[in-house]
């Protein structure tokens, strides 16, 4: 086990708050072995900046992958355009978590219209040294959410004794008016008397943050760390916002998947799968134990998609189980209900083939889970949450349960061994409402699709 690795799955999922709310993406280059991924979940609990909203707890899923070009760190995905010892440039995406609170809806922001997250376009240079790390960030609303720009500087250094890995970390970042005046500011339409007219305009923020790890076994890791963020003097004045700084808390566990070969290795295979598939009224676990199958629906809205995918571990503990990375593409054919659109998925999916008969006929259980951006509200999401009078989201949590047969052992061709026939399940959902990265959603839609999946 590569303990250089681990610190990759574990400090990802530490230093997500300070990344999210203050700064630089700190996790860019904690993974030394290549090809590495894991996954964790983390409670965050903050305080709010609004008046009256009180704390608030948030569920956090950490997706975490790092490839030779591609990374997933949380609620960041991008591209590696220079990555040397000293030096490495990102260009990346990355979902901003700010907007006025779901759950609930204190009295100082009654009667406003909703602030809501968007998704930045982001670069980014880190420079590494024997004594910290540099960061520089620049990112824009990519989504015209908010038109803002924010331009990010981070400091960071590890500390290590023994079980225990410590980071403290400084940021700073300079917002513009845009960013500012639609987070904190309020419109002459959304003015009262306790509440006049207001804009912030632009502003530098400081966060400083103490989060870390403790071993505790070979693959586990428990995460804890505690933050605050000060937000500029001309944003306290609002007259939406709280006086002080914001302190933050957070804990969690993050798990490695384990060793695997170098992306750099020849011998690692490129999977593609094709699928296609149609909306269910069937909940997912219905559809996951063959209860509920049928795809006889009212608005008879499709799916197709196109998904590229990499094996990130090969028997794990020398199990009959392989874990995969993939990433793809899907178009939703509305069935002139609303426009079509596509959505973007990535996801880490684990294959369990150990069944008696898989000699003869390989077999495979798999479990996705990851990310979902949409391009537009899926029709069958924007129907169900309006009639249950709830909010959506454009980027929700990710499942692919599926279950496949060797189409070569099926036809006694060896060269179509790692040919798949199968049937799976396409779900976005907001995890029951827990997550403020999904907009606190509780609902989403379900697909059932057949795939085909080959080995290039």
């Amino acid at each position: 086990m590569h303990k250089t690795r681990f610190r990759f799955a574990c400090l990802a999922g530490l230093l997500l708050p300070v990344v999210a709310n203050a700064g630089s993406d700190a996790l860019a280059d904690l993974l030394a072995v290549p090809g590495s991924a894991g996954l964790g979940v983390m409670l965050q609990s903050e305080q709010s900046p609004y008046k009256g909203a009180g704390v608030s707890n948030d569920l956090v899923p950490l997706y975490l992958y790092e490839g030779k070009r591609f990374f997933l760190h949380g609620t960041r995905a991008g591209l590696k355009l220079v990555d040397e010892p000293r030096h490495r440039f990102d260009l990346f995406l990355d979902y901003r978590l700010e907007g006025f609170p779901y759950d609930r809806n204190p009295a100082a922001l009654a009667g406003m219209g909703p602030r809501r997250p968007s998704t930045d376009l982001g670069i980014r240079y880190r420079f590494r040294s024997d004594w910290g790390n540099l960061d520089s960030e620049l990112l824009h609303d990519a989504e015209n959410v908010n038109k803002g720009t924010e331009v990010r500087l981070g400091y960071n250094v590890e500390w290590q004794s023994g079980r225990w890995h410590l980071r403290p970390s400084l940021a700073l970042s300079r917002r513009d008016g845009r960013l500012n005046n639609y987070y904190y500011g309020v419109g002459e339409s959304e003015a009262t008397l306790l509440r006049p007219e207001y804009q912030p305009g632009g502003g530098t923020n400081l966060s400083l943050g103490l989060h870390g790890y403790y071993v505790l076994s070979n693959r586990w890791r428990l995460l804890g760390g505690i933050g605050i963020n000060r937000l500029d003097q001309k944003v306290r004045n609002s007259p939406i916002v709280r006086e002080g700084a914001q302190p933050n808390l957070t804990i969690g566990a993050a798990y490695d998947f384990g060793n695997h070969l170098a992306y750099a290795e020849p011998t690692l295979p490129l999977h593609l799968k094709l699928l296609y598939g149609r909306s269910t009224e069937c909940n997912l676990l219905p559809v996951m134990t063959l209860r509920c199958g049928s795809t006889r629906t009212a608005d008879n809205t499709r799916i197709a998609a196109i998904e590229l995918g990499r094996p990130l571990v090969e028997r794990a503990n020398n199990w009959p189980l392989d874990f995969y990375g993939y990433l793809g593409i899907l178009h939703h054919d509305e069935n002139h209900l609303q426009a079509d659109s596509w959505q973007i998925d990535a996801y880490i999916k684990a294959y369990y083939y150990g069944f008696p008969w898989s000699e003869r006929i390989r077999t495979r259980l798999g479990m996705g889970a990851g990310l979902s951006l949409a391009q537009h509200i899926p029709f069958v999401e924007e129907r169900d949450q309006a009639r249950r009078g709830r909010n959506t989201s454009k980027l929700l949590n990710y499942l692919d349960p599926s279950i496949d047969v060797s189409i070569g052992d099926l036809i006694g061709v060896h060269n179509l061994r790692e040919t798949y026939f199968g049937l799976g399940a396409s779900h976005r959902s907001g995890i029951f409402g827990a997550v403020k990265m999904f907009g606190n959603i509780d609902g989403g839609s379900n697909y059932i699709y057949t795939y085909i999946e080959t080995k290039l």
